[in-house]
């Protein structure tokens, strides 16, 4: 295993590597007698061409901070290498010292062929073929079986907003939502980000996956279906480069880091959601049981269990994770829900459900139609003990069946 890291590479070299990996080939001249011989091409260090790749991706981002992003700019990491045509590592931009800048960053996977390297990022198809192919000395293979791990395609598809994710904080405990919907970078789209502080301060992962240290103080744990977390402003953060962690496993603790970047006042974590290597709206997912809602200006908004609200500068307690089969009753306002024998109300009733508890869906069907805080639907759920609930009163993450027709 070696370990490269690459700071502020001459600008000439990186604008040599973007015309070496854009340029199209040129046609040989005519010789009267003989073809003239082919020149090899010029070998470019893959840590430039990695760098071309991320200032190429830099220069198209809303991101006013990092629109004149150059090459001192970045920081290439390359962790692990087999032979001269395959590498492994992280990417990063820093941003500048102050509020409303954030780093932007992806782990890669590099591969040398005839026309150069090739390079992709974390989240993209061509990460997950590009991993497949590596030899396991560059990627392992749990690293592969995660990134092959279907996601949904686009982002956002379907209306399916299910991560799987607790809070990133111990099950039981009640941190400060210090922070609501918020770019990752502050105010720009989309609002991928949240701030979360207190409690006993150690940041755990949301879900499982494979952890990667972007820099100093900012983890970031590549999970299943596209979804990826970032963890920024930690103080005593774990030094990982692609381990398995589990739900729940340790990061560091809430800080005031600011190693790549940015500004931070007082302890907290800065939470970003990201899917198919962007960062996305963690706005309606549902994080920990509790349904993050956007404000009318960054950092604000407010976060639903069933009907419970809590506003920035509340506390959120963490009820774990909402299983991809599972959805919380949301009774609009009321306190409990009717259960039926059957999907609607010409059916008998078979008991209530109290406004905020974790159902489980074993199949769907159309029933009569109901109006609840998200608009109205005919869809009824078919709960694991046999009655049915109408899909207006609860919360499952999914605009449709979660689980089958019945």
């Amino acid at each position: 295993m070696s370990w490269r890291t690459i700071r502020g590479p001459v600008r000439a070299a990186v604008l040599s590597a973007v015309v070496l990996l854009t340029a199209a080939p040129v046609a040989a001249s005519a010789a009267p007698t003989a073809a003239a011989p082919t020149a090899a091409a010029p070998t470019v260090d893959v840590t430039t061409a990695v760098t071309a790749r991320l200032l190429g991706q830099s220069a198209v981002t809303a991101d006013p901070h990092l629109r004149t992003a150059d090459a001192d700019d970045t920081r290439v990491t390359v962790t692990r290498r087999d032979g001269r045509n395959w590498a492994f590592g992280t990417a990063v931009v820093v941003a500048p010292h102050e509020e409303d800048a954030y780093p932007k960053g992806s782990v890669f996977v590099a591969h040398r062929d005839r026309s150069g390297w090739q390079v992709a990022f974390d989240g993209e198809a061509a990460f997950a073929d590009l991993a497949e192919a590596a030899p396991s000395t560059v990627v392992t293979a749990r690293e592969k079986e995660v990134f092959a791990s279907p996601s949904p395609g686009t982002m956002l598809a379907g209306g399916d907003m299910r991560t799987g994710m607790r809070l990133p904080y111990g099950i039981g405990q009640t941190w400060s939502y210090s922070g609501g919907p918020h770019g990752w970078g502050g105010s720009e789209s989309p609002w991928s980000a949240i701030d979360l502080a207190g409690g006993d301060q150690r940041v755990l992962a949301a879900r499982g996956g494979t952890a990667y240290t972007m820099c100093r103080g900012w983890i970031r744990v590549i999970h299943d279906r596209g979804y990826s977390t970032d963890y920024y402003h930690l103080w005593n953060s774990i030094n990982v480069n692609g381990a398995g962690v589990g739900e729940g496993a340790y990061l560091g603790d809430t800080g005031t880091d600011v190693t790549c970047g940015g500004a931070a006042y007082g302890r907290h974590v800065h939470f970003g959601l990201r899917q198919n290597s962007a960062y996305v709206q963690i706005h309606d997912h549902a994080i920990g049981k509790w349904v993050l809602m956007r404000g009318g200006a960054t950092y604000q908004g407010y976060a639903l269990h069933g009907s419970a609200r809590v506003n920035v500068g509340g506390g959120l307690y963490n009820y774990g994770v909402l299983g991809f089969n599972q959805a919380i009753v949301d009774a609009n306002g009321g306190g409990a829900v009717n259960k039926r024998t059957g999907p609607g109300t010409g059916h008998g009733v078979a008991g209530s459900v109290g406004d905020g508890v974790t159902v489980t869906v074993s199949c769907s069907a159309n029933g009569t139609t109901h109006t609840g805080r998200y608009g109205a639907t005919a869809l009824w759920n078919r709960l694991s003990d046999g009655t049915w609930i109408s899909d207006a009163y609860v919360w499952s993450g999914v605009n449709g069946p979660i689980n089958g027709w019945c």
